[in-house]
C-alpha cells in the first residue's frame, strides 16, 4: 500500500528510488493506475513531500536532470512545473479561491436541507455509488490519503458529469483526505475537469480509457456520462500582479512563524539568523469547513515536527499556536517583527492575512519570505500551461543556487 513517512529523510529516499525511472519509464507508464500497492512502478509519489516542502521542486528537478537529459525527462519536468504553474495562476487571481470557498459553503448549506443531494454526496464519499472504479478510488483515498493523478481525473469527471454532484464538494472531499491536498492544484484541476478553467474544455471519463490504463483491474464499467454538462460559475476575475513581499528588517527583535505550506526553512532562517522563538501555526484544520481526515492532520503535524527537529539548534523555543494567539505570543516574546515562509493563495495565506492585521495593531510587522524559485516562475502563469511551458528551459537554466531546504 502507498505509505508516506512524513520526514525529509523519507522524501530523499523516495526521490532516490524514483530517479532511474524519471526518464522514459515515467513517460511510458505515468498514466497507468495499477493499484495502491503498485503506484511507484510508474510515478514518483513525491507529491505529499513537495506539497509541504519537506523536499523542494528545485531539489527534485536538479536531481532528475543530473541523471537524465531534459528531452528524456521532459514529461516529469513538466509535471513538476504544472504544480508551480497552478500556484502562479491562482496567485494572480485570488478571487477564484474566494469564489470556490463561497460556493463550497453554499453547497454545504444545501446538504442540510436537500435530502436527495445529501444521500448522493454521502454515497460518493463512502464509495457506495455502484460504479466500481469510482467506489474503489473513494475508499482508497479515505484509507491511504493518496490517489494516482489519472484516477483523480476520472474520479472528478464521474463526480461532476455522471453523478451530477457540485464540483466544489468534490474538491473539498479531496482536500479533506489527500495528504498532498494543495489549494491551487486541487481547486484548479477540479475546475479544469468541470470545464470552468479552460472555458468549455472538459475531461470526460470513458470506460475504455479506464480499462486501458488500469490494465483491466475493474469489471465492466457502465453508465458513465457521454456528454458534459458544464456547471455555472461566475466569470474569472481580472489578472493581478504577483503580490510584493515585506522585506525582512535587519536588527529588529524577530520571531519565526512556521506553517505547513513550506517547511524548507533554510532561506527564512538565513534572512533572520537569530530568532527569539518559533511559533507553529496549527493550520491544517482550515483546509475545509468539515473535519479533516486524521491521516492528513497526522502527516502535516509530523512533517512540521521533522522540520523543527532538523533546525532545533536554531529554534530552542517552540510554541504551537492558533492564528488568533499569534499576536499575543509575539508581544510576549518582545518581537517587533515576525518572519515566515510565503504561503501561496489558500487557507494558510488567509490565516496570515488575519494575523498580519492583528500584528499591525501591536506595531509588529510580518515579513513573508518567498523562494526565488517561485518568484521566477509564477509571473509566467499568465495564460494557459502551454504558453507557460515555453519558459521552462530558461527557468531550469536559473535553477542553480535556488535550492533551499
Amino acid at each position: 500500500m502507498t505509505d508516506f513517512s512524513p520526514t525529509r529523510t523519507a522524501a530523499l529516499e523516495r526521490l532516490s528510488a524514483f530517479l532511474p525511472k524519471a526518464g522514459s519509464t515515467y513517460a511510458k507508464r505515468r498514466n497507468y493506475d495499477l493499484g495502491p500497492d503498485r503506484h511507484t512502478e510508474g510515478v514518483s509519489t513525491l507529491s505529499p513531500y513537495l506539497r509541504h516542502r519537506l523536499i523542494t521542486e528545485a531539489e527534485v528537478l536538479e536531481a532528475v536532470l543530473a541523471r537524465h537529459s531534459l528531452k528524456s525527462a521532459e514529461k516529469f519536468v513538466q509535471e513538476v512545473y504544472w504544480r508551480t504553474y497552478w500556484k502562479g495562476w491562482l496567485e494572480m487571481r485570488p478571487g477564484v479561491w474566494t469564489a470556490y470557498r463561497a460556493d463550497l459553503q453554499r453547497q454545504l448549506d444545501r446538504l442540510k436541507s436537500e435530502g436527495g443531494l445529501r444521500r448522493m454526496w454521502q454515497d460518493a464519499c463512502e464509495g457506495e455509488t455502484g460504479i466500481e472504479p469510482f467506489d474503489f478510488w473513494a475508499k482508497e483515498l479515505a484509507q491511504t490519503g493518496y490517489l494516482h493523478n489519472h484516477a483523480r481525473m476520472w474520479f472528478a469527471s464521474i463526480w461532476v458529469f455522471t453523478l451530477g454532484l457540485p464540483w466544489s464538494l468534490g474538491a473539498d472531499f479531496f482536500m479533506r483526505h489527500l495528504q498532498d491536498g494543495d489549494p491551487a492544484s486541487n481547486t484548479l484541476s477540479w475546475r479544469w475537469v468541470s470545464g470552468l478553467q479552460t472555458k468549455g474544455k472538459t475531461y470526460m471519463a470513458a470506460s475504455s480509457n479506464i480499462s486501458k490504463y488500469t490494465e483491466g483491474r475493474f469489471g465492466g464499467i457502465h453508465g458513465l456520462a457521454q456528454e458534459p454538462r458544464i456547471p455555472e460559475a461566475p466569470a474569472d476575475p481580472e489578472r493581478m500582479p504577483i503580490p510584493l513581499t515585506q522585506p525582512v528588517s535587519k536588527g529588529l527583535p524577530t520571531a519565526l512563524l512556521v506553517h505547513s505550506d513550506d517547511l524548507a526553512l533554510g532561506d527564512v532562517l538565513k534572512s533572520a539568523p537569530q530568532v527569539l522563538g518559533a511559533g507553529v501555526l496549527t493550520d491544517v484544520g482550515h483546509r475545509s469547513p468539515l473535519a479533516i481526515a486524521p491521516h492528513v492532520q497526522e502527516f502535516a503535524t509530523a512533517a512540521i515536527n521533522d522540520a523543527l527537529n532538523r533546525w532545533s539548534d536554531r529554534l530552542a523555543e517552540q510554541t504551537f499556536l492558533s492564528p488568533d494567539a499569534v499576536a499575543d505570543w509575539a508581544t510576549g516574546l518582545g518581537a517587533q517583527q515576525i518572519v515566515t515562509p510565503y504561503a501561496p493563495v489558500g487557507p494558510v495565506a488567509d490565516d496570515l492575512a488575519r494575523i498580519e492585521t492583528a500584528l499591525r495593531s501591536k506595531g509588529i510587522t510580518l515579513a513573508r519570505v518567498r523562494k526565488d524559485y517561485d518568484s521566477a516562475a509564477w509571473p509566467h502563469a499568465t495564460h494557459g500551461f502551454f504558453r507557460f511551458k515555453e519558459k521552462i528551459p530558461a527557468l531550469l537554466g536559473a535553477l542553480r543556487g535556488l535550492t533551499t531546504v
